[in-house]
């Protein structure tokens, strides 16, 4: 049974999380973990690290608030956020070991391997800026990845030290995206319902009456803003959080996200390792 510490109860975490698994992909795992020699600046090794990092993983669905609490998290705990697609494109743009072999694996059109996608981020976590830890935004996303990650973390007698997940109920999510609409040039956001723009005046959101406050042009949805869109991304996310939820249950911190940002972050902060 999932043991998990939250202010909501676990029979509505369930209620919450209660949708079919349409998939379970995961990638062959195998051995391949790229070496690497460690810079004395880190001063890990296979032994063990000189200090307890702080290593935490950021689950959260579309609309959940990930990208407002994340950059908090970074500041409180003084470690830098990795995004696994940002760790790619650099590993490939710095020509590393396994960013040439992600490149040539991309370039015929394939799907970059959990070992490859390992690889980059044991080397990413050994920057100076990882001293003090790293939060992980988008990885795992399966059972497999985690003890890929697990067994990469043990080389260096370290661990994941919590796992925070932001829960919101699906209707919730829904109408939080669905009402977006950014202006395309600029980016700036606007909310039909909770930031609207001066030039919606309490009529239906049309492209004709969400115009941009400071330009007067037309505000855009993006093409996976819709309910349709929004329905898939939310099962694949539950699909695949549920698993690793239940891998890491002894850690795992669920922070009800449905409430203001203030309170959210007072018990985000509450669980911070």
């Amino acid at each position: 049974m999932l043991k998990i510490r939250s202010s909501i109860s676990f029979a509505r975490l369930l209620r919450l999380l209660a949708v079919p698994i349409l998939f379970a992909a995961a990638f062959n795992g195998g051995n391949l973990f790229p070496t690497r020699r460690v810079t004395p600046k880190m001063n890990l090794s296979a032994g063990g690290a000189t200090e307890d990092r702080s290593i935490i993983i950021l689950f959260g669905p579309p609309g959940s608030g990930k990208g407002t609490h994340a950059p908090k998290i970074v500041e409180e705990i003084g470690a830098p956020q990795l995004s696994t697609g940002d760790m790619l494109r650099a590993a490939v743009a710095a020509g590393t070991e396994v960013g040439t072999k992600a490149k040539a694996v991309m370039e015929s059109g394939g799907l970059v391997s959990d070992d490859i996608v390992v690889g980059i981020i044991k080397d990413r976590i050994q920057e100076d800026d990882c001293a003090k830890g790293f939060i992980l935004d988008g990885f795992p996303r399966t059972v497999d990845q985690a003890k890929m990650l697990d067994a990469c973390l043990a080389e260096t007698s370290e661990k994941v030290a919590r796992v925070i997940a932001l829960q919101v109920p699906d209707d919730v999510l829904t109408e939080r995206i669905c009402g977006r609409w950014i202006h395309k040039a600029s980016g700036r956001s606007y909310h039909s319902k909770f930031a609207p723009p001066k030039s919606l005046a309490g009529r239906d959101p049309t492209p004709e009456t969400m115009l941009d406050d400071e330009t007067g042009e037309p505000l855009m949805q993006r093409s996976d803003d819709t309910e349709e869109a929004l329905s898939q991304r939310l099962q694949a996310y539950h699909a695949q959080t549920v698993p690793i939820l239940e891998h890491y249950e002894a850690i795992v911190s669920v922070v009800d996200a449905n409430q203001d940002v203030a309170s959210v972050w007072t018990e985000i902060e509450k669980v911070l390792p």
